[in-house]
Order: structure tokens, then sequence, then C-alpha cells
């Protein structure tokens, strides 16, 4: 098969990753791709933007494409899926209709108070005076989201009234995430411990990959403004057989077939950010309509199986038999962020020490470009994604802050505390 990949982040190096070892692979070429990923064989990358449809459709046809694969967000709700079937090429994603599971989070309230798929009390505003009354009559603390896509920052976790409105006026009043932001969901603050399940979906069948954990903001102990994602583990301590498959059955299930009910069948990978609270038992904080990032780095570590079969077969509608096979240890991901993060962050910092790759270590390039001399230098946020397989979570963590003693960057920083949540 001849693959076209969109995207330029860690999540597009992990999968660019995972797809090139495949012996069904011919060659995969990634739109726009990255320094980290133009090293791998069999790697080609093309320089066209992962939003840019219609150049991304003609590279498709060019490449004489068997597949594409999506990786961020703003190409599926920028309707990519839709313009790549419409060219005869299976697309694994969903169409822009289905992925605004993720584009608007009122949208999949909706759809989920509908389907009785547990989640959060909440309301939609667009209106600030209105926003403000609703949260003054909220019993306790809660949660604002702006509605569309905010690359995973348009979330504000509050503790205090003031600091909910405050949040509210950021967004509707003072614009902070744009259009993004010009309405907003306030829902109730949840209790409990978030684990992510990632599941891959034909428009019909679903089969759960590895459970993780994301570690969202930006210092040690979870303090500090949310971010992408600071870094990941997997599996979960929490997510055993058992309650993985109570996951599929009350959250992922009903939420595919209101979807498909609504004439929005989803083929592709569906993310759910969970809550597995004490009192309520598993709850949907939100749906993300592709894989995650960068909870997709330690989950393909662990994948002990040819992946392109899946992609292309949720593409295709039929998915091989079977579940994915899943190797038994734990894998652990620590981002190196630039100087700045989470604010507006400094570019342009060269970047020294990368080790050579292994079969259980690599570091997944998320943020990095080249300059004019050819060197590796920052070129994002999030900046690398040290990635480490071990016997369990100690093992892996150990296997992956080693690794980081040889990288530099100026202003490089990272979270000491990855996978130290109780995991095993």
């Amino acid at each position: 098969m001849r693959v076209l990949l969109i995207g330029s982040g860690g999540r597009e190096h992990a999968l660019a990753w995972k797809i090139a070892q495949s012996p069904a692979c011919a060659e995969l070429v990634v739109a726009p791709g990255n320094p980290g990923i133009a090293t791998l064989p069999n790697v080609r990358c093309i320089p066209i933007s992962a939003v840019a449809v219609p150049e991304l459709v003609a590279a498709a046809v060019a490449e004489r494409a068997d597949l594409v694969v999506c990786g961020p967000e703003a190409a599926l709700s920028a309707g990519l899926g839709d313009a790549v079937r419409a060219a005869g090429i299976p697309f694994f994603g969903p169409s822009r209709a289905a992925a605004e599971i993720e584009s608007s989070k009122a949208f999949a309230k909706d759809l989920m108070k509908q389907a009785g798929v547990p989640t959060a009390g909440y309301g939609v505003f667009d209106d600030l005076a209105a926003a403000e009354a609703f949260i003054d009559g909220q019993p306790g603390p809660v949660v604002v989201k702006a509605d569309g896509l905010a690359a995973g920052k348009g979330v504000v976790v509050t503790t205090t009234r003031q600091e909910a409105k405050a949040a509210a006026r950021l967004m509707l009043a003072e614009g902070a995430f744009g259009l993004a932001g010009a309405r907003v969901v306030i829902e109730e603050r949840l209790d409990g411990r978030e684990v992510t399940m990632m599941a891959l979906c034909d428009g019909t069948r679903i089969v759960l990959l590895a459970s993780s954990e994301d570690h969202k903001p930006v210092h040690d102990g979870d303090q500090g403004p949310n971010t992408g994602g600071m870094g990941t583990v997997s599996p979960s301590a929490l997510v055993d057989d058992r309650l993985a498959h109570e996951l599929l059955e009350r959250l992922f299930v009903p939420t595919l077939r209101a979807l498909t009910d609504a004439g929005r069948p989803f083929r592709g990978l569906l993310y759910g950010g969970l809550m597995l609270t004490p009192d309520r038992g598993p709850m949907v904080i939100e749906w993300n309509a592709r894989f995650g990032d960068p909870e997709t780095q330690v989950v393909l570590m662990r994948l002990d199986d040819d992946l392109l079969p899946w992609l292309a077969g949720a593409a295709r509608g039929v998915m091989p038999p079977g579940v994915p096979r899943v190797r038994p240890d734990a894998a652990v991901c620590v981002v190196l962020a630039a100087a700045n993060y989470p604010g507006t962050p400094r570019l342009g910092d060269e970047i020294t020490g990368l080790p050579v790759p292994t079969d259980e270590l690599v570091v997944f390039h998320a943020g990095t470009g080249r300059d004019g001399g050819g060197r590796v230098v920052t070129a994002g946020g999030r900046v690398l994604g040290v990635t480490a397989r071990g016997a369990d979570v100690a093992a892996a963590r150990a296997r992956a802050y080693g690794a980081i003693d040889g990288i530099h960057f100026e202003g490089m920083h990272f979270r000491g505390d990855i996978g130290m949540r109780g995991n095993r």
C-alpha cells in the first residue's frame, strides 16, 4: 500500500513510525511531516499544510495513495475526509459531520444527553450575562470550555465562581480563543481520576486500544495552566479488562450508535477523555475525533500488531477480526516543552543530544524544524516526546528520564512526575 499521512506533530511521528514498520507499506508520504519523521526509512515528507484541503487531495491523487490517514483535528473539521473520499480514496478519519463530536463541545454534550451517556451537567452560552447567571446558580465548582477547537487549551478548571466568571469573560467578551470561544460550555466539575481510552471504528464495529493517562497541567503535581499534554503513561492502573468492557458498552457504543442514528456514521479513531468518579461511575469529559497527542506515543509503543491493516480496514468499513494485540509491558512519554510554553513559545533554539532510537526508546518530534544551517531547532510549544517502554511503569520512567539527561535546548522544561499516580 501507498499511504499518505497528514500532520506534523508528535502524534504523526508516532503514527509514521508504526505504519512504516508494516510489511504492507510500500511507501509512506507525510504532509508536511517534521525532521524526526523525515529520518524514518521508506518515508518521504512533502511541504503541504495539514489544513490545505485541495492541495492534500491533489497530492493523494498524484501519489496514487491507497489510503490517507489524518492526524490533526483541524483537517477533519475542515472536511478533508469528505474531499478525499469524494476523490475515491479510502480515508482514515471521520467526515466533517461526524468530527463535530470534537469540533463542537455543545454538539457532543447534546448528543450524549440524548443517548443517555453519562456526562457532567452543563449549559451552553454565547451571552456573558447568561453564563454568569448560570455560574451563580451552580452548587459547586464548574469547568468553562470553549465550544470549538482550541488546541487543547480552551478548558479552564475553576474552584470559585469568580474564577469561572473570569474564564467566561475571557472567552465570550475578550475573545481569547477567537471563534472557538464565541460560545462556551459550562459544566459541573467532576471529581475522580481521568483516563483515556481510544477506539478504532469502522462505522459498525468498535475495538479498544490500550488505556492511558494524560498529564495536562504544565507543572508537577497537576499545577498550573492546562496544556495540550505534558506526558502520558500506558496502561492506566485503574483500567482492567472488566472496566474496559464497561467503558466500551456504556460510553462508546451508545455514542457511536447516536452518531449513526443522526446520519453521521463514524469511521476512524474515537478518543474518550473519561473521568472515573467514586460515586457515579465512569463519565465522559470529552470526545475527540482522532488519535490523542501524546497518548498515541505510548499506546503505539505497546501495540504488538501491524497497525496498517486496522487503519485501512476502518477506512474501508471492515476492520480485521479480533482485537489488536498489546504488549504486557508499560510505556511512558515525557514532553519536553519550549521556553514560555503554554504561553507563546520561544522558537529557533537548537536541539542537541537526541539519542538513536531503539525498540524501547524513541524520541518523537512534536514541534521541531530546521534552520538555515540544517540544525534541528524548536518550532512549537511541545517540542519532543521522549517515549520509553519497560517491564513496568517504573522501568519505563527510568528509561525515559535517563534519555532526557542528554537532550538540551535553551529554555527546555518538563514535568518530573509523569507516571507517578500509583501506576503499576
